[in-house]
């Protein structure tokens, strides 16, 4: 129920679960670090997204 509402209103995709194979192609903006680029697994970030990175305390 709550997931049929989220997909109404944010569209299709909005929700991917863990191990679905179907993929979306995405424009994406290189970070300049190659092995993160490679890491995030579609060649950078995701463009018009909102991405988040985190980590411990003083990590960087």
């Amino acid at each position: 129920m709550a997931l049929g509402q989220i997909e109404k209103q944010f569209g299709k995709g909005a929700i991917m679960r863990m191990g679905e194979e179907s993929r979306i192609k995405i424009a994406t903006i290189p970070t300049g670090a190659l092995s993160l680029d490679i890491a995030l697994g579609i060649g950078g970030l995701p463009r018009g997204r909102v991405v988040e990175i985190y980590g411990p305390e003083s990590s960087g």
